[in-house]
This record gives structure tokens, sequence and C-alpha cells, in this order.
């Protein structure tokens, strides 16, 4: 017999990620907090590892085709299925809209993932819930209309500053088509999204926080002495926004009395490129590149660190971090803090007290690390005001509590 459908279908870009253990980490705390859902994934997995929380998930997993043309049975299906539906019209009048000022294949695609969806979500399915405003909305607005059914999301980064203002006016529109709600995860971008909406109220700040019993207890770390080695962690894709380029300079740049190496976790498109940068500048043996690592790896590197290194920057494209939630791991194991000014990371790190805010470039970097080296005892000092900061201010249970009451409004009784 078939399992009856749940009344949440949550959407999301893939399932599972690595660097999206935010969105893991909120999906059990709201299955433990009882609610009940499917997960639709727009793309198939490409991580080949993957964090213990996953497996903790009990939702079953969908995949929609990740190109139409893939799947061309399952597409007419869906479509013909689809245009049967109450609100099809409606979603292809909304979905012409945004094909004329988006004439894309994306934009294509996403309708045709959202005929799919439409047509086989099951009759109990009361809502529609996405990860990330850009693509994983638009698949859930147009389902979501074709049902007749509320729809909501949550913004991070990238899909914020990156998406046409248009497009997220209309997302966050009063109406049948608009969201019923949206959740954020900085201040900063609650504020722009609020000045975009007909109704800020419809629009939450829940930062995604930390659960902290998924981590070790931190380590009694003795502050190191200004002569020894100092081993220096970052974790984050390699891409543009994350300005793992510029870091590179400021390693190269470094003082011979600077004893230092340099352990990066993470994989991204630009590998080959930082690693040439790394080898011209003659650096290259002072570098780990470990790849992408699970939850475990990631909290073994921290312990045995001495310092954790995020220097994000804005991207040419507007892309840029929002709060990222390792910059809270590297505090949950007192690891002193240096990154930058950008987007919400000031709304954690402040500069001086919770750890060292510098400007993105190499030279600001290089500066930032010598001051660090040159006072261990300072750091230490700054990782645990972070560490008390993390606890007393950016514990998950908060935004878990106030996420959970939203979509309990949405999906009605």
């Amino acid at each position: 017999m078939k399992s009856p459908t749940p009344p949440l279908a949550v959407v999301v870009k893939g399932w599972p990620r690595l660097s999206e253990t935010f969105i893991a980490q909120e999906l059990v705390a709201l299955e433990e907090a009882g609610h009940s859902f499917d997960i639709w994934s727009l793309r198939f997995p490409t991580d080949k590892k993957r964090h213990a929380l996953h497996d903790r998930l009990k939702a079953r997993v969908f995949y929609l085709p990740e190109y139409l043309h893939q799947e061309p049975t399952r597409v007419l299906r869906g479509w013909r299925a689809a245009r049967q539906l109450p609100g099809y019209k409606d979603a292809w009048r909304i979905w012409q809209a945004d094909l004329r000022r988006d004439r894309s294949r994306n934009r294509m695609r996403r309708f045709g993932q959202a005929c799919v969806m439409a047509a086989e979500l099951g009759p109990e399915a009361a809502g529609l819930y996405a990860h990330f405003l850009h693509t994983p909305s638009s698949v859930a607005r147009y389902a979501a209309v074709m049902r007749g059914l509320p729809w909501s999301f949550s913004a991070h980064a990238k899909d914020i500053w990156t998406s046409p203002e248009w497009e997220l006016r209309e997302k966050l529109a009063t109406g049948t088509s608009g969201a019923t709600f949206g959740a954020t995860c900085t201040a900063v971008g609650a504020k722009f999204l609020r000045s975009l909406s007909q109704d800020p109220e419809r629009l939450d700040l829940v930062y995604h926080g930390l659960d902290l019993s998924r981590f070790p207890d931190p380590p009694e770390r003795t502050p190191r002495s200004v002569d020894s080695p100092l081993r220096i962690l970052s974790v984050g894709r390699l891409v543009e926004k994350k300005g793992f380029d510029r870091l590179i300079d400021a390693l190269a740049a470094l003082p011979d009395q600077v004893d230092w190496h340099w352990v990066h976790i993470g994989g991204g498109e630009l590998k080959t490129m930082l690693a040439e940068r790394a080898t011209a500048a003659d650096i290259s043996e002072r570098i780990t590149w470990r790849g992408a690592c699970d939850q475990a790896e990631v909290i073994e590197e921290m312990r045995d660190s001495d310092l954790f290194v995020l220097p994000s920057r804005v991207a040419a494209d507007g892309d840029r971090d929002g709060l990222p939630n390792v910059l809270m791991e590297a505090a949950s194991q007192r690891l002193p803090i240096l990154t930058t000014a950008v987007s919400a990371i000031p709304e954690f790190i402040q500069d001086g007290m919770h750890g060292r805010l510098t400007r993105d470039t190499p030279e600001a970097i290089a500066a930032s690390i010598r001051e660090i080296a040159a006072n261990p005892a300072e750091a230490a000092d700054r990782a645990e005001a972070a560490l008390n900061r993390l606890m007393a201010e950016f514990r998950m249970d908060p935004g878990i509590a106030r996420l959970s009451e939203r979509l309990q409004q949405m999906l009605g009784p």
C-alpha cells in the first residue's frame, strides 16, 4: 500500500550536500519537532560523502528531472497531468511573464520540474517550503499555484544578492502567488528583503544557529607560544566569494619568522587555479588540500588547529556569504577566528571581541595573521568570548521554534 503523503513538501537544490549542513540541521530539527515532510530535490547528489545528519533524517527523498531531456516521458506525463490542475493557467501566465524577462534554459527547466512536482504530489500535501529564494522557490511557486497550495521559503545569501529585484518582489508579494512567509538567516538579508516586500512582517529573521548537541565539548586550549608553528585552517568551497585567492597571496607575504601551515577543507571549481597560484608563490609545500570532509573530520581539524581563517568577499556577480555556519562551528571548539566584515559576519563576530575582522585584501589579511601569531593570549581570550556568545545567543532552538510555528500556521490544522 502506498504511504500517505506528508502535509509538507520541502524543495531543495540538491540532496544531500556537504556544503549545506545548515539545511540538514534544520530539517532534522523540524522532524524532531513533529513535522512530517518529503524532500523534493532539483539535482542528484554529487558529493561522495555524507554527514551523520543526513542519515538521521527520516523523510523520503524524491528527485525531479535534473534536465528535462533526460526523462522526457516523465516530463510529458507530468505536464499533461498539470494541465488538468485548477491553477495551471495562472501558473502558466506567471511563468510566461517571468520567461519574457529571463529567456534562459534554466527558466524553462524550472517550469518543467514544477509540472512534474505538481502532478506527483500526493493529495494530502498542504503546503510547500523551499530552501533558497532563487531556483527552488521558483519551482515551489509554480507548483504551488498549480495545486492551489500555500508556499514559503528560506533565503540565505547568493539567492538574495544575485536574484533580480523584479523576481524577489513578486515572490514576496501579497496575493495567491506570493509566499505565505519567508525566513532568512541574517539581519542584513532581512532588512533588504523587507524593503522589497508589501508586507514586511511576513519576513522573519531566523538565524540558523548551531545544534551544540552535535559537537563535542570544546577542548581546553593552552595558548601557543609565540615562536611555535601556527596551524591555520579554512573550511569552505573554492569559489570566488570565499576569497581564498587573497588568502594565498597573504600567506605568501608573511615574514619568515611566522612558521605557518595552512589546511583547507572543501571542494570547488577553483581548486586547480588556486593550487597553481600557491605553486607560483612557492608556498605549495606549506599547504594541505583535504578536499570535501564530513563533519567529524572537520571538527577534528578544528581541534588540532590554532587559527581559523575565512577571507570572505563580494564576488563580481554580487554573490557573497550570509553568516557562514562554519564560523560558529569554529567558535564551538574555542578556535580563534580571523574573517572579514562582509555581509552578516559582523552580526556574530565583533572585531577585537570575538575574533578579528579585517579588510579582504592580501595585505590586511597578512597583517592580521602576523598580529594574531604574535599575541596568542589575546587570540585565546577572543575565542573564549566567541564561544560564550555562541552558547548565549546563537543556539539553534529559538530559530527552529519560530520556523515550526510559521510552518504550522501555513499548513493549518
